[in-house]
């Protein structure tokens, strides 16, 4: 009988929405929601799906000694490869079959596509299933963030994301969210990325998917990715940031976990008469009763709250509306993230007018509420959560799909502060021509996260 962690990473999850009811989510989603996709085909299971014992357990049922997966583990976090053939400490005869076993390909880059000199690279990948998702690399002066997503798609229904156009597909596996960091770890450290060799240092669960509601599989994929090298990336959990439209009991657990990671709220709205259009599940759970979460998630970790603001013109960009935002968060540990809308194709929504955003930044800058414009990278390169997969997508295969081999090579995990040797980089998977970068938006420090 498997140990409860194998059976975890096999798609018998208690709480995975394709087998029982999502917990967190208490008391139901509104219409129109989905909360639970429908049953899938499971992942393959993934060596970054279970924890340290379990994956001891896992060698063990596969005939190995136990210390088989620390030495797979080594491989994945440390080396940052998948490759059989870079395995060179475990036995010949053996390596093809345990990395086929426990590190088999979750993930194949569809397409990629570059802008602002190539320090920008949005990758379109396609799961075992034929479902996509897309992650987003942005290399900034001193350091490197991954927007990654948490599900195929989101079931939100938020009418102006293009995901939530799309509709929810299924929850990723923490191996799957953890897979789009490495695949970034992987292309920093190979000198792939212009800049020089580097490390991810911040990874925001901002791209498709709601993520609190792919609440085990976003916390495994967190640990994963904070536990320290070989356990995990190595990642600091202050560098982690998991956003959410406000599923208020799942922001409640997570504030009970332990964790030093950021809370990003899609606010989007002072007012729960715009808010219930914007952000569907405010019909279910009301603006004061999402900040208030917020605020116990804050007084609990220390931690400041981000309040992602998305200005979409003639909607929610009025003075007033800054005005009562501002009231809303007067006194509170949190700091405004105001998002130029990123519209998607064929949307009546877009973005604020520059006169209106300026207005709205020093409106909440005046009353004392700590705000910045984001730095809206990606424009270019369909770089909204969604965007991409939507441009592309084709009707999913009946069943799994065949996947080409990896583009694998093993890089050694370099510490922070040192400068990393120079690793041949191995050729894109498919390239893209460079995009060139759009003129600079509204000033203000650059930021990371949800674009609509």
């Amino acid at each position: 009988m498997p140990s409860a962690a194998v059976q975890e990473s096999a798609g018998g999850q208690p709480d995975d929405p394709a087998s029982g009811p999502q917990p967190g989510l208490g008391g139901g989603l509104p219409a129109g929601l989905v909360g639970r996709p429908g049953r899938r085909q499971a992942p393959p299971r993934h060596l970054a799906d279970l924890d340290p014992a379990g994956r001891r357990t896992a060698a063990q049922q596969l005939g190995q000694q136990r210390f088989r997966a620390d030495q797979l583990s080594r491989h994945y976090f440390g080396r940052l490869t998948d490759d059989p053939a870079d395995m060179t400490d475990l036995p010949a005869g053996e390596r093809t079959g345990l990395a086929s076993a426990l590190l088999p390909r979750l993930l194949t880059a569809e397409r990629e596509l570059t802008c602002d000199e190539g320090t920008t690279r949005k990758t379109l990948w396609r799961a075992f299933d034929g479902a996509y998702i897309e992650s987003v690399l942005m290399r900034y002066p001193g350091r490197v963030t991954m927007c990654v997503s948490s599900q195929a798609g989101c079931g939100m229904a938020c009418p102006f994301c293009a995901t939530g156009q799309a509709g929810l597909t299924r929850n990723l596996s923490a191996a799957e969210i953890v897979a789009q960091v490495v695949a970034g770890a992987r292309a920093l450290a190979g000198g792939e990325v212009p800049g020089g060799p580097g490390r991810i240092s911040n990874v925001v669960f901002m791209g498709m998917g709601e993520p609190l509601a792919n609440y085990s599989h976003v916390l495994g994929a967190v640990r994963r990715l904070t536990d320290p090298v070989p356990d995990g990336l190595g990642i600091s959990q202050r560098g982690i940031t998991v956003s959410t439209v406000g599923l208020v009991p799942a922001i409640g657990r997570l504030a009970g976990e332990g964790l030093s990671v950021r809370l990003a709220v899609s606010l989007h709205a002072p007012d729960d008469s715009l808010r219930d259009e914007l952000v569907p599940v405010n019909r279910r759970w009301k603006v004061a009763e999402v900040l208030a979460a917020a605020w116990a998630y804050a007084a609990a970790t220390g931690r400041r709250v981000s309040i992602e603001y998305a200005l979409i013109r003639d909607v929610n960009d009025q003075p007033w509306r800054a005005d009562a935002l501002a009231r809303l968060l007067a006194g509170q540990l949190a700091h405004v993230n105001l998002i130029p809308l990123n519209p998607t194709p064929g949307s009546r929504w877009t973005a604020s007018r520059p006169a209106d955003m300026s207005e709205f930044e020093a409106r909440l800058a005046d009353r004392g509420i700590p705000v910045t414009v984001r730095d809206t990278r990606g424009t270019q390169i369909d770089g909204a959560c969604g965007q991409l997969a939507a441009t592309d997508r084709t009707a999913p295969p009946a069943g799994p799909v065949a996947l080409a081999d990896p583009v694998v090579r093993a890089v050694p995990v370099v510490p922070s502060g040192q400068p990393a040797p120079a690793v041949r980089p191995a050729p894109a998977v498919r390239p893209a021509p460079a995009v060139r970068p759009a003129p600079a938006g509204p000033s203000g420090p650059r930021a990371t996260g949800r674009v609509g």
